[in-house]
């Protein structure tokens, strides 16, 4: 019987696709964070519109995101109107995550220079950003259940999204 060993690394995202994740206007330092994190690893850049509900140079920012934070493109907007103005200038798709989404974040297309937009773990976001998505995505959970946690939710569709674009 063959032995086990050590699992083979997977490959690394040498060039990774052009990816970004907006936070709007983000209450919790700690997921903040954690998707800054996550957004250094996979090569996305963030979007940060203000107002947040913490200071941006928290420490619970900061020691969620480790020392990772000076390896990620972050980008502070801000207003939701001076994104927009950017974003429009850009000519950038905002896929909103919602749990009012129209499709499974699976079923959804994804291209090259997308924006996926996390809410408020409050409060999601205002029925204009609602109305200005290119497209409203969903995470689906069982019935019964409110959410997940917004880095969780980040993690899941930006995986789906590299791995279509990738």
């Amino acid at each position: 019987m063959p032995q086990a060993g050590p699992c083979p690394a997977p490959p690394l995202l040498l060039t990774p696709p052009m990816l970004r994740l907006a936070l709007y206007q983000p209450d919790i330092p700690q997921n903040t964070g954690t998707m800054l994190r996550m957004a250094a690893c996979l090569g996305v850049a963030v979007e940060i519109i203000e107002p947040a509900g913490f200071d941006l140079s928290d420490r619970n920012l900061r020691r969620s995101g480790l020392d990772y934070l000076d390896h990620v493109a972050i980008t502070r907007h801000r207003s939701w109107d001076a994104f927009q103005a950017w974003r429009r200038e850009a000519r950038i798709r905002l896929v909103l995550a919602t749990t009012a989404g129209s499709a499974p974040y699976t079923q959804h297309a994804f291209r090259d220079n997308d924006c996926v937009m996390m809410g408020r773990e409050s409060s999601g976001v205002p029925v204009a950003v609602h109305v200005a998505a290119d497209a409203r995505v969903v995470v689906p959970i069982r019935p019964g259940l409110r959410s997940l946690n917004v880095a969780v939710c980040a993690a899941m569709i930006l995986g789906e999204a590299i791995r279509q674009v990738g």
